[in-house]
């Protein structure tokens, strides 16, 4: 992986070995904060402004003050321009800033933080399992896109134990969730689901694109509360994110899939030609 030649830290532009964050930092002592992550293809952010309203949400939860649009948007272009790259992940961070040794926040300003490097690839199809862990779907940060996250950086290394490379969990109903970085697509009886926002997974970006991409197309999906066993015979399924973008999953728990079957090719191409509108 790329180390980012340079940095954009709260309104600047700094080489990365000189962007440096304070060890009193309430994001590094406590994860009080907030991030994005995008997809830049071809020069072009993958869905900036909806990047941008997820961030404003998930900085209303936690009680933080957002970065606006213009500032979001030219603090990515600085950064990206600055590593020369067209084809590239990019992370937005922003915190409370330095804050005390325990939960209390500081009154400082925050930090914002933009790092950019060249875009990773996947390979053609997926392998998942279900982790034993669950998510809490009426916890404080359900559905905010939070740095606290060691509860997925657990269950991803246990999916990698597994020889898989995403982990899917259920929520405390038992319900099919998401994954450790992306949402999840199932089909049953040919016909395409995936878990409502209540069921505590990320308002995924991708996810979002997808829906209105199926829409568009004329592909029914319902956002469907679903028992996690569907995992155990649904025909299809694939995942969704702003790196992956809609990535078939071959294998669940050691049972293989159609990867990509027909409903899944038909939504690659809906999402395809969605974002080339």
């Amino acid at each position: 992986m790329s180390t980012p030649v340079q940095i954009w830290l709260n309104g600047r532009l700094l080489p990365a070995e000189a962007a440096r964050i304070s060890p009193f930092e309430h994001g590094l002592l406590v994860g009080d904060g907030v991030f994005e992550t995008l997809a830049v293809r071809g020069g072009r952010v993958i869905g900036l402004h909806e990047h941008w309203q997820r961030l404003v949400r998930s900085c209303k939860a936690l009680g933080l003050s957002a970065m606006d649009e213009t500032e979001f948007a030219t603090a990515i272009q600085a950064a990206l321009s600055a590593n020369g790259l067209i084809e590239a992940r990019v992370r937005v961070t922003q915190t409370s800033g330095d804050g005390p040794l325990g939960s209390d926040r500081g009154a400082g300003q925050g930090t914002r933080l933009v790092a950019a490097m060249p875009l990773n690839t996947w390979a053609a199809t997926e392998k998942v399992c279900l982790v034993p862990w669950t998510r809490n779907e009426k916890g404080a940060l359900a559905g905010v896109k939070s740095i606290s996250y060691a509860e997925n950086v657990i269950a991803l290394a246990e999916a990698k134990r597994r020889g898989c490379g995403e982990a899917l969990v259920a929520n405390t109903r038992g319900e099919l969730c998401e994954g450790t970085g992306s949402n999840v697509f199932v089909v049953l009886e040919g016909r395409l689901h995936t878990p409502p926002l209540d069921s505590g997974c990320l308002a995924g970006v991708t996810r979002l694109l997808v829906l209105q991409a199926c829409a568009a197309a004329g592909i029914a999906c319902a956002e469907t509360a679903l028992p996690a066993e569907v995992l155990t015979r649904c025909e299809e399924a694939f995942l969704t994110s702003s790196t992956r973008d809609v990535h078939p999953i071959a294998e669940i728990d050691g049972r293989t899939l159609a990867a990509p079957g027909p409903v899944t090719l038909a939504v690659q191409a809906a999402y395809a030609a969605h974002l080339g509108a």
